[in-house]
């Protein structure tokens, strides 16, 4: 265990006292960590910090696990002074402010797209145990559910379920059904951008005679906004007065922001997070029930998994469809193979794989993070890193690709700026 979290953090963590925490000893005990993404300057943090504070004091009085769970913060300051002062209000370690690049990889890993975020991850493993700890810490202030491991969609999505007649059925009606959870509201333009098209996929699936059922999980601020938004929605909702199953439904997917669809297959195992983007990718929902793809085109519905992680990108000198398909065929076996060895690992593979034409995305992409006009170009992009690798060859081979794709994983690359 040990070895593992001194790869994951480091050999030194440090304290509020300014002084040296080692991460092997302290692993010994320890089965559940706690990752704590944030900035002093940003006041929800701030707000999310004085909680946890009073979450870990009390858990470490009073729980029977109280040594066996540590948190460590995780910071984006760029001001050390700014690091040290937030610092101070916390009695867990922080990882060192000048070890930026192992905070970066545990940005990529772990997938955060905002703050504050808190994710529970087994401390002898480094897989998630629960990706939304803001949840726990509200939702359970006395530890009691300690480690907040994911339990089965049946279970949690368990009771009543609504539909837009005021009619109700039973949850255990999704047995059997590939199952859309649908976290949205009204408020947020985007939600019902993707809702009209949403309603048509529904339909189209529906019609075509698969089982699938899509349950709306409402981040509305009232019930009247949820009922008013739920009358356009033809399918299943947690009713707005239980809290609670929402909640824990948020937590269970570890929601960060909104819309998210979340498609789950027949058992309730969850075949992607992504339910958007193939939404939106697929409007005659041929590719039903949306198994995630090695590869994917690059398009304005999906760039928003960009800024997921680092991605590699092929762009290639391709104007009409299905000129990217050689393409894809060069990189799908090392995109497979890839996903397959993760997969096995339980994790999320550590690379996307892109390719791109010419059209004004790919243009803007190009221009966004300062890339030659050169077509094809090998590239991985690391958005929340900011950083860029470009492999400048004549031909770009197969071999050529799992080469980069390995130095890149070995980090042998030496990233230019974005």
């Amino acid at each position: 265990m040990s070895e593992f979290l001194v790869s994951l953090l480091g050999e030194r963590l440090v304290n509020s006292e300014k002084a040296e925490v080692d991460v092997q000893s302290l692993s010994a005990r320890l089965s559940l960590v706690g990752l704590f993404f944030g900035c002093s300057l940003n006041a929800p943090c701030k707000q999310f910090n004085g909680s946890l504070c009073e979450f870990y004091n009390r858990f470490k009085k009073t729980s029977e696990h109280k040594d066996t769970l540590e948190i460590v913060f995780i910071s984006s300051d760029q001001d050390q002074k700014h690091w040290q002062d937030f610092l101070q209000e916390m009695p867990w370690p922080a990882l060192p402010f000048k070890d930026r690049h192992k905070k970066m990889k545990l940005w990529n890993k772990y997938k955060v797209t905002s703050i504050p975020s808190l994710v529970f991850v087994d401390a002898s493993t480094g897989k998630v145990v629960c990706r939304n700890g803001l949840l726990v810490v509200r939702d359970d202030p006395k530890g009691l559910e300690f480690p907040w491991g994911p339990k089965p969609f049946a279970e949690v999505v368990a009771g009543p379920l609504l539909r837009n007649n005021r009619q109700t059925t039973d949850s255990s009606s999704l047995e059997g059904h590939y199952v859309g959870v649908y976290f949205s509201a009204h408020w947020c333009p985007p939600c019902r951008s993707l809702t009209r098209v949403l309603v048509e996929s529904y339909r189209i699936v529906k019609e075509s005679g698969q089982k699938f059922e899509i349950v709306f999980v409402s981040a509305d601020r009232s019930e009247e906004s949820f009922k008013q938004y739920f009358s356009e929605m033809p399918w299943l909702a947690v009713p707005y007065s239980d809290e609670a199953r929402r909640s824990r439904l948020n937590r269970l997917y570890g929601i960060q922001g909104i819309p998210t669809l979340i498609l789950l297959d027949t058992e309730g195992h969850m075949i992607t997070r992504q339910g958007r983007v193939e939404v939106l990718n697929d409007p005659e929902c041929r590719l039903f029930p949306w198994h995630p793809r090695p590869v994917l085109e690059l398009s304005e519905a999906n760039a928003v998994q960009l800024h997921e992680g680092p991605c590699l990108v092929l762009f290639v000198d391709a104007e009409e469809e299905g000129e990217l398909e050689p393409a894809k065929e060069l990189i799908q076996q090392i995109a497979e193979k890839l996903v397959a060895k993760y997969k096995a690992k339980e994790e999320e593979t550590p690379l996307l794989f892109f390719v791109a034409g010419e059209d004004d995305m790919s243009d803007s992409l190009r221009d966004y993070t300062n890339l030659p006009e050169a077509a094809p170009l090998l590239t991985i992009l690391d958005m929340s890193a900011r950083a860029k690798y470009v492999r400048d060859v004549e031909e770009i081979t197969p071999a050529v690709v799992e080469q980069f794709v390995s130095d890149f994983l070995a980090e042998k690359l030496k990233p230019d700026p974005i």
